[in-house]
């Protein structure tokens, strides 16, 4: 019997997380979830579980190199190599330029780029590995945002990660997709519809707000894509602006 297929999320929570882990999850796959408070997976693993595969829940900083290396040992030890590893990690802290400390943009930073790296690595290193030994390539997501392609007034704690970020999606794609590694990066260019909102309650807000099962749809599919045209960069936008 073929083993069932791996998706490792993270960055999971409530929102966009949750929302790709419901459909990668509805394809009978395997998921796993990874966020420095594990105690916020659990009722987003119970709903995994009643709607195809189970969820299993790792507590990681993305951030620091041995937590995400313990990550991956963890889940190729309970499943072997993912095939799809997500990276929807973010941080963000509203600030002037002239009042942001040194430790502020630093930590911003790292959970937007720094992590980005650190999961992406150890996922080509598996992925890599697998390929070595005859099996099947994988795929790497990076979420990204309006700020990967421009700074604004107040965003430069997001921006300069996101930009690092979009570099490095970039950089990866060259270098592993004549591997057979696709690497891809989705800017999320606008704000995404909360859980609390509902789309029949205000047409107009609603249009003007990405739906994270909409947006989920899309990541599922770059994982889908055949080789012979994969896509390095989607760009996700609500059909409505609001101004």
């Amino acid at each position: 019997m073929e083993q069932r297929k791996l998706a490792l999320i993270v960055g999971a929570g409530p929102g966009l997380g949750r929302s790709l882990a419901r459909r990668f999850g509805a394809a009978e796959m395997n998921v796993a979830l990874a966020a420095r408070n594990v105690d916020r997976l659990e009722n987003l693993s119970v709903e995994c579980a009643g709607i195809g595969r189970g969820a299993h829940a790792y507590s990681c900083d993305a951030s620091r190199e041995a937590d995400v290396a313990a990550l991956f040992r963890a889940i190729r030890g309970d499943y072997g190599c993912p095939d799809v590893v997500v990276y929807n990690a973010g941080a963000f802290l509203a600030r002037g330029i002239v009042e942001t400390s040194a430790e502020e943009f630093e930590r911003c930073w790292r959970v937007g780029c720094l992590g980005g790296f650190l999961v992406g690595r150890e996922a080509a290193r598996a992925m890599l590995e697998r390929i070595g030994q005859g099996g099947a390539g994988g795929t790497i997501l990076f979420t990204g945002a309006t700020a990967s392609l421009r700074g604004s007034a107040g965003f430069h704690n997001l921006a300069v990660g996101k930009f690092g970020l979009r570099a490095l999606a970039q950089s990866m794609a060259r270098e592993l997709q004549p591997k057979g590694i696709h690497v891809a990066h989705v800017i999320i260019d606008g704000r995404i519809r909360p859980s609390s909102v509902v789309e029949h309650t205000d047409a107009a807000d609603g249009d003007s707000l990405l739906d994270p099962d909409a947006i989920a749809e899309a990541y599922f599919q770059l994982y889908r894509q055949p080789r012979s045209a994969w896509t390095q960069e989607l760009d996700l936008r609500p059909w409505v602006e609001r101004f």
